[in-house]
């Protein structure tokens, strides 16, 4: 169905705000208090925010690469086992949003930040000290667990803030952060080795320490009532005019209008006013039902499973694809990967992907479709399969270095895309439960990238550089092609034939 028809039943019947003729989502109200009528600056540092701490999402768990012998060496474990304190982060990174996200539906998005960077900050001072291998792997989960928050909260962040023509490269600059953290994680990493594989961990506390502080000081409470104010102070639209020339509604001045947002204490430890309060097991019955809109376990079980988690075979294996290098350089041999995702973000990512969706829905009469999304998987699968193609011969015949550079390059910027494809179509898919969208995006992207670092190092061993990264690759373009192939053709029947879903976001979910 589509999702301004589910929107209208949930707000007060008037002209709809519209921007170039197109109904805008969400639909704004004349509140100074709504997020989406902050100014441009504080709304883009309180992304920026968000950014840093999806930065922090991955940066953590990559870091410790390069530090890999010095690890191996103080713990008397094998390489595969090295590998696994990669793995160990991502699984909490993969469970922790089924416990924060019914939290931050109630008592808001801020306060989990909060409380999740702390744990982060104390988890990763025990990394820096533990003494055993089983300690410092618990420490690693926490790690994990504490920054988790940055996926599905800090996207629902995003949607609070922004309306859907906005979507694509504000997203894109949110998949960036994820792509940056665990590309730069290595090359910091190996400056820091110097001093010691500790160190590298202290460091990470430092960087969770200033991200506590710009939370606790620059970071306001964005969920926000928006079904119950657009009834007490909506933002009329004259006969369908822009937003631009939107007109303010009328205040309901006669009833109480619930503290919000901006007007919340400090550290609001209570659930939001004029919401519903969900029971708190609500994220994992909702992500569950998920399973029941098919695009969306589609796309993001497909790119997770077949795509994505090629990531954390190149990561964890650069160390023993050039084990002549120190960790330093072994750290900077990284940066091919970092390069590729901010130009691809810049030249052919978010900003593109909603130029191209404003081209596309001008001509299907101003009507968006979410499969307009998915015109930029094709060219970021044919990347990704010829940088992996490229970076297993060039270590099976010892290429120049500068080769396998431009082999992750063109694997990153492949990737970059595709996350940015991949997190737009399932929101646009399903505007009104994006958070549960996100939650399941996030559970099984962490996942696959919580498994991957099991089997890639034997699956080498066996098979040799090229075969298991041709392989690889031949599943990103064989498969990959023929899933988001079909998702572009048959992915909008798909939408129409499941079932509406019985919930929606928090903010549409008025007492």
């Amino acid at each position: 169905m589509d999702p301004n028809v589910q929107e209208k039943s949930l707000a007060v019947t008037v002209d709809p705000v519209e921007h170039h003729g197109i109904r805008v989502h969400p639909q704004p109200t004349s509140d100074p208090l709504d997020p989406l009528n902050w100014t441009r600056l504080q709304k883009h540092t309180i992304l920026g925010i968000v950014m840093f701490k999806y930065f922090l999402f991955t940066y953590l768990t990559s870091t410790t690469v390069p530090s890999f012998p010095d690890i191996q060496a103080q713990f008397a474990i094998t390489y595969s086992q090295v590998n696994w304190t990669v793995a160990v982060p991502a699984l909490g990174l993969s469970v922790g949003p089924l416990f924060w996200s019914s939290l931050s539906d109630v008592y808001g998005r801020r306060i989990v930040f909060v409380v999740g960077t702390l744990i982060a900050f104390v988890s990763t001072i025990g990394a820096a000290v533990a003494d055993s291998y089983g300690g410092y792997m618990a420490a690693r989960f926490f790690q994990g667990f504490g920054v988790s928050p940055a996926s599905s909260v800090g996207m629902a962040v995003v949607n609070d803030l922004f309306f859907d023509y906005e979507r694509g490269e504000k997203l894109g600059l949110w998949v960036l952060a994820i792509d940056s953290g665990l590309l730069l994680g290595p090359t910091f990493g190996g400056f820091l080795n110097l001093v010691s594989a500790a160190w590298i961990n202290w460091f990470n506390a430092i960087l969770f320490g200033a991200l506590l502080l710009l939370e606790l000081f620059l970071m306001p409470e964005t969920l926000y009532p928006r079904t119950l104010m657009l009834s007490r102070m909506p933002k009329t639209s004259p006969s369908g005019s822009d937003m631009e020339t939107s007109n303010t509604g009328p205040i309901d001045t006669d009833s109480a209008l619930p503290v919000r947002t901006k007007s919340l204490r400090w550290l609001n430890t209570s659930p939001i006013p004029g919401l519903t309060t969900p029971p708190l097991y609500t994220t994992l019955t909702r992500f569950l039902s998920t399973f029941a809109l098919p695009v969306v376990p589609l796309a993001v079980l497909g790119y997770s499973f077949l795509w994505y988690w090629w990531v954390l075979s190149v990561i964890t294996m650069i160390p023993a694809a050039y084990p002549e290098y120190s960790p330093l350089v072994q750290g900077l041999l990284f940066l091919g990967l970092f390069v590729g995702t901010v130009v691809s973000e810049v030249c052919c990512s978010g900003r593109l992907s909603d130029a191209i969706v404003r081209r596309m829905a001008r001509r299907n009469g101003g009507v968006r479709v979410a499969e307009m999304r998915l015109v930029l998987a094709a060219p970021a699968i044919l990347l990704t399969g010829a940088g992996l193609i490229l970076f297993g011969v060039s270590i099976d015949r010892n290429y120049h270095w500068m080769v396998g550079q431009v082999a992750l390059f063109l694997f990153a910027a492949g990737i970059q895309i595709g996350n940015t494809v991949t997190s737009s179509y399932i929101i646009d898919s399903y505007p009104l439960q994006s958070t549960a969208v996100v939650i399941f995006y996030a559970v099984f992207l962490n996942l696959s990238a919580f498994v991957n670092p099991f089997f890639i190092a034997p699956w080498q061993a066996a098979a040799g550089w090229t075969w298991t990264f041709t392989a690889q690759a031949l599943v990103v373009v064989g498969a990959g092609s023929a899933l988001f192939g079909l998702l572009w053709r048959f992915g909008a029947v798909l939408r129409a034939r499941a079932a509406l879903p019985g919930w929606v976001n928090p903010e549409f979910d008025s007492i």
